[in-house]
C-alpha cells in the first residue's frame, strides 16, 4: 500500500494544557479523496495545521509521501498545497500576481508560473479576474482563487480545510465537480475538513472521524453508512386518505399532500414506493429529511 500521509502515535498539548491530539494514528492511501470530519475543537485543524507545518506536534511521527516531516521537512512541504479556512492574501494584489508569486516559493520559473497560473484560471472559472484585486472577489471566487494558488507548484496532496465555508450552492456544485476531476484525472490525493457532511458523503471514499482528540471510526464511505440504522424522507404526492403498512416503515404526515417517512436500513425506497404506487399514491417527489452521514456523525459523537 503507497501512502501519501501516514501518522503514528501524534500528540498536541497546548502551552494552557489542552490535549488537542491523544495519540492519533493515521494512514491515507495515494489517490484516495480522504474527509477528516469532527465537531469544532475535536483536533481536525491541529492535525491540518501539523501536517502543513504550521503548528509544532508535541510527539509523533509523520510522513508526506515517504518524506519524513522532521528530518526531511523541505521535500515533505513540497509535496503539499494548502487552502486554509481563512483568506491569508494581499487584498490590493492582483490574483494572477498572488498565484505566480505563490508558484516562485517552490521554485517555479515566471514564465511558467503565469501559464500555469493561466490555466487553472481557465478551469476555476477565473479568466475575468486575472488583474482584479482580490479583495474585490466574492467568498466564493476568493475560495476558488485560494485553490489556484495551492495548486500552482503542481503538488501531490491538496488539503482543505473548509473549503466551501459560505459559498453560495451553484459555486459549491461546481467546486464539487473540479475536485473530482482533480482526483479521478490526474490523481491528485485529497484531505478534505468539512462541517458540510453532504460534501463528505458526496466526495468522499474514505472518512474519518475525530472527537476529543482521538480517532472514533476510520473507514471507507460506504462502509461507515452502513451503520445507518434508519433514515427519514418526506414524500410530496397525491392526497391520501391511509398510508400503506409496512414493516418498519412509520409516518409522521404534514399534510394532506404530504408526509415524513421513517424507514430501518432493511427497506428499501423502491419497495415504499411500489406500495404506495399499489395503495394509489402517486409520489411527485422525495427529499431527504437529514443527512444519512449527518444523523450517524450525531451518534457516534455523542456516544
Amino acid at each position: 500500500m503507497s501512502l501519501a500521509i501516514h501518522i503514528e502515535k501524534l500528540h498536541k498539548t497546548y502551552n494552557n494544557e489542552l490535549e488537542a491530539l491523544r495519540g492519533i494514528d493515521l494512514s491515507i492511501e495515494k489517490g484516495n479523496f480522504f474527509g477528516l470530519l469532527g465537531p469544532n475543537g475535536a483536533g481536525k485543524s491541529t492535525t491540518i495545521g501539523i501536517i502543513s507545518s504550521l503548528v509544532t506536534k508535541t510527539s509523533g511521527k509523520v510522513t508526506i509521501n515517504g518524506f519524513d516531516l522532521d528530518t526531511q521537512r523541505i521535500q515533505a512541504k513540497m509535496q503539499l498545497g494548502i487552502v486554509p479556512q481563512e483568506f491569508n492574501f494581499n487584498i490590493f494584489e492582483p490574483c494572477l500576481q498572488i498565484v505566480i508569486q505563490q508558484a516562485g516559493y517552490y521554485g517555479v520559473p515566471y514564465k511558467e508560473a503565469k501559464k500555469r497560473a493561466l490555466a487553472l484560471f481557465e478551469k476555476l472559472e477565473l479568466l475575468d479576474k486575472v488583474n482584479s484585486p482580490s479583495g474585490r472577489l466574492s467568498g466564493g471566487l476568493k475560495r476558488r482563487l485560494m485553490i489556484a494558488r495551492a495548486l500552482v507548484h503542481n503538488p501531490s496532496i491538496l488539503i482543505l480545510d473548509e473549503p466551501t465555508a459560505g459559498v453560495d450552492v451553484s459555486l459549491r456544485r461546481s467546486m464539487w465537480t473540479f475536485l473530482e476531476e482533480l482526483n479521478k484525472k490526474e490523481g491528485i490525493t485529497i484531505i478534505l475538513t468539512t462541517h458540510y457532511l453532504e460534501e463528505a458523503e458526496n466526495l468522499c471514499k474514505n472518512i474519518a472521524i475525530i472527537d476529543k482528540g482521538s480517532i472514533i471510526s476510520n473507514t471507507s464511505t460506504p462502509d461507515l453508512l452502513k451503520q445507518v440504522s434508519s433514515e427519514s424522507f418526506v414524500f410530496y404526492c397525491s392526497s391520501f386518505s391511509q398510508l400503506p403498512v409496512i414493516e418498519g416503515v412509520s409516518y409522521t404526515p404534514l399534510d394532506e399532500n404530504s408526509t415524513e417517512v421513517h424507514l430501518q436500513q432493511h427497506n428499501t425506497l423502491t419497495d415504499i414506493l411500489k406500495q404506495f404506487e399499489l395503495q394509489g399514491i402517486t409520489v411527485s417527489r422525495i427529499k431527504n429529511k437529514t443527512n444519512r452521514l449527518e444523523e450517524l456523525f450525531m451518534k457516534m459523537v455523542k456516544s
